[in-house]
């Protein structure tokens, strides 16, 4: 009998590039909330993880590019956001 595929197995790049943000986007959030070196040096990796993320998408997706461009805009926000938290920090 075959394994019935977990969400996971059935994941594309756009949806990974999503996931990737969304994590990315919950990394600032700490950072805003608790703003330390820590929580600052955990979203700017989760945002550069999102990056790459975004890259392959875009590479996967590069006959309807609208997903990815959402996505970039908002990963946008969160690095604004966070320099925000950064500039607090100094």
């Amino acid at each position: 009998m075959p394994k019935p595929f977990s969400s996971l197995q059935a994941q594309s790049p756009i949806a990974d590039a999503q996931q990737s943000v969304g994590k990315a986007h919950r990394a600032v959030r700490q950072a805003q909330s608790h703003p330390s070196e820590d929580t600052v040096s955990n979203a700017y990796n989760a945002m550069n993880k999102a990056e790459k993320a975004l890259q392959q998408a875009e590479e996967y997706l590069s006959q309807q590019p609208e997903p990815v461009e959402r996505a970039r805009e908002e990963l946008g926000q969160d690095r604004y956001d966070l320099s925000q938290v950064e500039d607090q920090l100094k």
